[in-house]
C-alpha cells in the first residue's frame, strides 16, 4: 500500500487516520505521515542502538530506522501477529519506519471528534494526543514526533540553535501559539524566550484559540493591539492549524494577523495546503531558528 497524497480540502478540519494494531490495541497515525505500508523485510542490527529501535533497513537504496511499538509502548510479552506490517512515515524532515501487528483501516473524521487525553489517566510522559471513538471501540492517537524526540533528542526544537542567532533584544510584542503537545509548548516558550520574545499567550488547541481571537474582535478592539503575529501547529484536537489560519483570514477583523504555520508536517508535497488557507509562511519542526527569523520578519 502507498500513499499518493490526501485529497481532503484544505482548512475543512478533517483529516484521515491509517487505523493499526498493536498487540490487539488500536492506534491511529495521520496518513499525511504515511509514505507507503510494506511488510517486513529483514532487519540489521545495530549495536548500542536505543532500545525502542529494532534496526535499520535499506528500502530502495535509502537506510531507515525500524522503531518497534511494542516495546514504545511498553508492550511486554506479546507474541507478533502473523499480519504485522512496517508503516514507512516522514516527519520533522526526517524517514523512520514503524513495526505494528497490523494496519486495518483508513477512516476519514473531524478533529472536532478527537477528544483530549485527561491527565488523570494519560501522566505527564505519554504518547497519546488524542481519543477517537470509533463505533463501540476507542482508538489511540499517537504523538509520533514525542516517541522520535525520544529516541533522538536532537531531533526536537532546540534552544542552543536560537542562541547561536547571537544576541536578541527583548521585544514587547505579543505573539499567540496554538500547539497541543505539552512537550512543545515548554519548549517553545523556552525558544521564544531566548529570542526575546517574553510576551507569548498559549493554547493547546486551535478552537480555543479561535475563540480567544475571536472574542477580542467582538469587543471592538484593534486585534492589532493585543496579538501581533499567530503560530499554529497543525495536527490539534478540536480544531487543527489549517481550519484555523482559514478562520482568521476570513474574519474581517482578524485577517490582518499575520500566520506562521509551524508543523512537523510541512513538506514540499504538502505546502499548497498552508498556501490555499493563506498563511504568511510555513516553517517545518523543528526549525526553530528559521521560525524565530521570519517572526522577527513579520513583526519588528
Amino acid at each position: 500500500m502507498e500513499h499518493k497524497g490526501i485529497l481532503l480540502e484544505s482548512g475543512t478540519n478533517e483529516l484521515e487516520i491509517v487505523e493499526f494494531e498493536v498487540a490487539n490495541n488500536k492506534f491511529g497515525i495521520n496518513v499525511i505521515k504515511v509514505k507507503e505500508i510494506i511488510q517486513p523485510i529483514p532487519v540489521t542490527f545495530i549495536p548500542h542502538a536505543h532500545p525502542h529501535v529494532e534496526g535499520i533497513i535499506q528500502l530502495r537504496g535509502e537506510v531507515l530506522p525500524v522503531v518497534d511499538m511494542l516495546r514504545v509502548l511498553g508492550i511486554q510479552g506479546a507474541e507478533r501477529n502473523p499480519q504485522q506490517k512496517y508503516i514507512v512515515a516522514e516527519f520533522n524532515k526526517q524517514r523512520v519506519v514503524f513495526h505494528v501487528d497490523n494496519v486495518t483501516q483508513i477512516h476519514r473524521i473531524s478533529w472536532n471528534q478527537i477528544e483530549k487525553p485527561s491527565d488523570m489517566y494519560q501522566g505527564g510522559t505519554s504518547q497519546v494526543i488524542g481519543v477517537i471513538k470509533q463505533n463501540e471501540q476507542m482508538i489511540l492517537l499517537l504523538d509520533f514526533e514525542r516517541i522520535m524526540v525520544d529516541i533522538n533528542p536532537a531531533s526536537g526544537i532546540s534552544v542552543e540553535s536560537v542562541k547561536k542567532l547571537g544576541k536578541r533584544e527583548r521585544s514587547g510584542k505579543r505573539i499567540l501559539i496554538a500547539e497541543d503537545s505539552p512537550l512543545l509548548r515548554k519548549l517553545l516558550f523556552d525558544t521564544m524566550s531566548e529570542a526575546g520574545y517574553d510576551n507569548v499567550e498559549f493554547f493547546e488547541n486551535g478552537r480555543d484559540a479561535y475563540e480567544y481571537l475571536e472574542g477580542i474582535a467582538k469587543s471592538g478592539s484593534d486585534i492589532a493591539e493585543h496579538i501581533q503575529l499567530v503560530v499554529t501547529d497543525i495536527e490539534m484536537p478540536q480544531m487543527d492549524g489549517h481550519h484555523l489560519t482559514r478562520k482568521i483570514k476570513e474574519h474581517p477583523d482578524l485577517q490582518k494577523l499575520p500566520v506562521i504555520i509551524f508543523s512537523s508536517l510541512i513538506t514540499d508535497d504538502l505546502r499548497h495546503k498552508g498556501d490555499q488557507v493563506g498563511a504568511e509562511d510555513q516553517i517545518s519542526k523543528p526549525e526553530i531558528a528559521e521560525l524565530i527569523l521570519r517572526v522577527d520578519q513579520l513583526i519588528l
